[in-house]
């Protein structure tokens, strides 16, 4: 251990205080020990650091901090260089604010366009994600301070999020969900890493001895903090003894005294909680420096400047139909949508930042050299029709040389908390823009959005500039690409399909019960639309130029390619070469190709480069649940080198040498998964694939059961919570505005009134209202019917005192519990 000589002199006590919050983002400290308090925050795109009354869900204030461009968008520079930079500058902040551990990047997968955070996440490909999210870690820790990747793993839906069971055949777990966090860990030593709120095939995350010990620390070797999600620790006990460190928000003394007895009781070993507190001590001590030497300040300005150059590096030229962009100075142009005046340049939920400024591009247009005939909202922000506002833009369109039209997903459709309902705009925008195609056909469509939309309206502009969310200076760099200050680079790092109905889990997604069933396997993304002959709007590392690029030259082996690449415009641009790595005659099912390594490339006008990309030991690999481990299957690889996953320039052959193990799946039918034809796969193909029957998605009633499954339980006074529950969140669903601490509460469960309520609520409280809510209300008739027989009266009286005595006495139990515990924690110096 790093810090035995600390460890040696503390409490039992001061110990299990140690491995929780004592606030909403802090950590213990105890001056007798010399252990500072180490602060928490947001901040996988900015910081979000709260002074005073702090919540999790981006509700309350914060210090002003750079907003840069979501991931989403950084992913679509394909830059790793970058996403360095952008995390030194996280990392910068991170201290100046007095946060010694920032909670971010975000890594989950994108297996669905509706996941209400895939604007916080890279990638529907879990190697590009992965290295990004390196890049972050490493820039992040150059400043002292630590990283916290999240969410691990397989979260991917906002529904139930707290307490869904992600049930998921071994190898899609570790292929899909997996192999991005095994890149950070391995590449970048990230500090510390967040387990995800979800269950993984009946385990919660935080208590999930394979995820954690196996896997994470054994396989990896990992030796930093495991962090849970804020309110996503279920057992702190089992949590532990997994290896789980910190326990978040500050769930107040039960849990301490929940590891007291576990360690005297020999549940959990003292040996294995020390070494927990060893974890926990190395990431407050090692980060403390960093904190007490920042002087409280940063660079704001050239935060916003490096802010406003990943967010043009970011944009994904989609359309550009007779090269009409660039624009030449002068030229007259209309502006029309609401997000001209208020950009959309940020999700909702606990990455939201108080930005130090926000550019908006009716503001900047003027510094453009463009020259504004006029200005018109044109549409409702939030949907519903207004005639008048699309008919003064569509006059304003008729006076101007260009249109550029700014249209979006507005707030409410994507945040922390949901998942989306669709993936359209709201009508009137497409209405309008439709209209003003009519009357202007020079149209340049400027989107804004977290993730894909369905696209049926493109027809109606020449040029779509695809922003994502560009961060607080996005606005400038929407301008700087416009106007060809800029070469659009970016590419796709999510793949755009048709239509909602095409995706691979379009019937089954986000899971409403308390399984999400990953029966799409290994498919999601490309893997799936590739190896499935699906056609989409936009693949998988498409992304356009002002200039044009040809591929020539190819030299393959096992380890890698070289080729030239050259720039036939006679503009400067940069290329994102992308390596895929396919075996057309394989034995064990796989995706049709598989990305393996990318190069980002800057060429001169008529430049020509040799680019190599390096192949590693994941090239090749696939994971064998017979074997239980990682194995390649021998034999003739292609290695297809492209501008996207569907524009392939060069092809190569290799031979590779394969480690002999049996195909898994021999005997066993797993036909969908051959063809790649997932979207309707039955129980008995998926059970096929698991290795083990499908579990009951049958609502339990436990601690674990969530406000929105009380109408399961057997108590008509909870029968009236969930009524209550149900119709705001009905109104709020009517009225277009989620609300986000409704949406909190009807997807919690029951447990965590116990892990955020800072001590307020125990586990016991939380075990009393279980019993209410299976039989103890109904028990409790009995006695109230001998009641009402013997005095005529007290039915109602009596019922309720039987139903609330259980928690007063254990909400006594409690207090003096916590009383006892501070009590002893003040002793030992805390």
């Amino acid at each position: 251990m790093k810090h035995a000589d600390i460890i040696e002199k503390m409490t039992l006590e001061e110990k299990c205080a140690l491995l929780q919050g004592a606030t909403t983002f802090g950590s213990w400290g105890s001056e007798r020990l010399s252990i500072p308090v180490m602060e928490f925050s947001d901040g996988p795109n900015g910081l979000r650091h709260q002074l005073g009354a702090a919540d999790h869900l981006g509700i309350a204030g914060s210090e002003p901090a750079t907003c840069f461009p979501t991931a989403v968008t950084v992913a679509n520079t394909w830059d790793e260089a970058l996403g360095e930079k952008i995390g030194k500058a996280l990392g910068e902040e991170a201290a100046a604010q007095g946060v010694g551990t920032l909670l971010g990047p975000g890594l989950c997968m994108k297996r669905s366009p509706l996941c209400g955070r895939n604007f916080e996440y890279f990638s529907e490909d879990p190697y590009l994600a992965g290295k990004m999210a390196a890049s972050y870690v490493r820039g992040i820790q150059s400043e002292g301070v630590a990283a916290c990747p999240k969410h691990f793993a397989a979260n991917s839906q906002e529904t139930r999020r707290q307490a869904s069971n992600s049930v998921v055949d071994e190898r899609t777990l570790r292929e899909n969900y997996l192999t991005a966090f095994e890149i950070v860990v391995r590449e970048s030593h990230p500090k510390s890493i967040m387990s995800s709120y979800n269950l993984i095939n009946g385990t919660y995350a935080n208590e999930n001895r394979h995820l954690l010990r196996d896997i994470l620390r054994g396989e990896w070797g990992f030796d930093g903090a495991v962090i849970t999600d804020w309110g996503g620790s279920n057992d702190h006990v089992a949590g532990v003894e997994a290896g789980s460190t910190f326990e978040m928000p500050a769930p107040g003394m039960d849990s301490v005294r929940q590891l007291v007895a576990a360690v005297h009781s020999g549940r959990l070993s003292e040996e294995v909680l020390d070494g927990c507190v060893d974890d926990a001590l190395e990431l407050v001590l090692s980060t403390h420096p960093a904190v007490e030497g920042a002087t409280g300040e940063f660079d704001k300005a050239g935060h916003h400047a490096l802010a406003r150059e990943a967010a043009a590096e970011g944009a994904v030229l989609l359309k550009n139909d007779d090269s009409l962009l660039p624009l030449a100075a002068g030229t007259k142009v209309a502006l029309v949508g609401d997000f001209a005046r208020e950009p959309r340049y940020q999700g909702a939920g606990s990455s939201a930042v108080n930005c130090t400024q926000v550019d908006d591009i009716l503001d900047m247009v003027g510094e453009s050299g463009l020259t504004l005939v006029g200005y018109e909202q044109g549409f409702l922000r939030h949907g519903g029709e207004d005639a008048a506002k699309r008919d003064a833009a569509v006059e304003l369109a008729q006076h101007a040389d260009v249109v550029i039209a700014c249209l979006a997903l507005d707030e409410i459709a994507e945040s922390e908390g949901a998942d989306r309902r669709n993936m359209r705009l709201n009508d009137n925008q497409v209405e309008l823009l439709h209209a003003i195609s009519q009357v202007n056909s020079n149209v340049v469509v400027l989107l804004s959005a977290g993730s894909c939309v369905e696209t049926d309206w493109v027809a109606d502009a020449r040029a779509v500039l695809y922003l994502a969310l560009g961060g607080q200076a996005g606005a400038g760099a929407a301008l700087d690409l416009v106007c060809g200050r800029v070469n659009p680079s970016g590419k796709l790092t999510e793949t755009w399909p048709k239509r909602l109905a095409d995706t691979p889990t379009a019937d089954r997604f986000p899971a409403q019960g308390m399984s999400a069933e990953y029966r799409e396997g290994i498919y999601v993304g490309y893997r799936y639309y590739q190896m499935a002959g699906v056609e989409v709007a936009y693949p998988f590392g498409y992304g356009l130029s002002y200039t044009s690029f040809s591929y020539s030259d190819l030299k393959a082996t096992p380890k890698g390619v070289t080729f030239t690449l050259t720039n036939d415009g006679d503009r400067a641009g940069t290329e994102v070469c992308q390596l895929y790595v396919a075996k057309p005659n394989h034995q064990v099912f796989r995706a049709a190709q598989e990305l393996k390594g990318f190069a980002r490339v800057e060429l001169a006008a008529h430049e020509s480069k040799q680019v190599s990309i390096a192949l590693d030991d994941k090239a090749f690999r696939y994971f064998n649940v017979a074997t239980d481990a990682w194995e390649v299957e021998g034999g003739t690889y292609e290695l297809r080198v492209g501008a996207s996953s569907e524009d392939i320039r060069l092809v190569g052959t290799v031979e590779v040498e394969g480690t002999n193990a049996a195909d898994p799946y021999a005997g066993v039918d797993v036909t969908p998964y051959e063809t790649g034809k997932v979207q309707t796969v039955d129980d008995a193909h998926f059970a096929a694939l698991l290795g083990h029957p499908i579990p009951s998605p049958k609502v339990r009633i436990d601690r674990n059961m969530c406000f929105c499954d009380l109408n399961h339980g057997r108590s008509p006074i909870f029968w009236i919570v969930w009524l209550v529950l149900a119709a705001m969140k009905r109104a709020a669903d009517a009225s277009g505005k989620p609300n986000l601490n409704v949406l909190f509460i009807w997807n919690m469960p029951l447990r965590a009134l116990a892990k955020m309520t800072n001590g307020m609520v125990s586990v016991a409280m939380v075990d009393a209202i279980v019993r209410e809510i299976k039989w103890w209300g109904l028990a409790g008739i009995v006695p109230a019917l001998l009641v009402k027989l013997a005095t005529g009266e007290g039915f109602i009286l009596v019922w309720f005192l039987w139903f609330i005595v259980p928690i007063l006495v254990a909400f006594i139990a409690n207090l003096i519990g916590n009383a006892r515990t501070n009590g002893a924690l003040t002793l030992a110096g805390k």
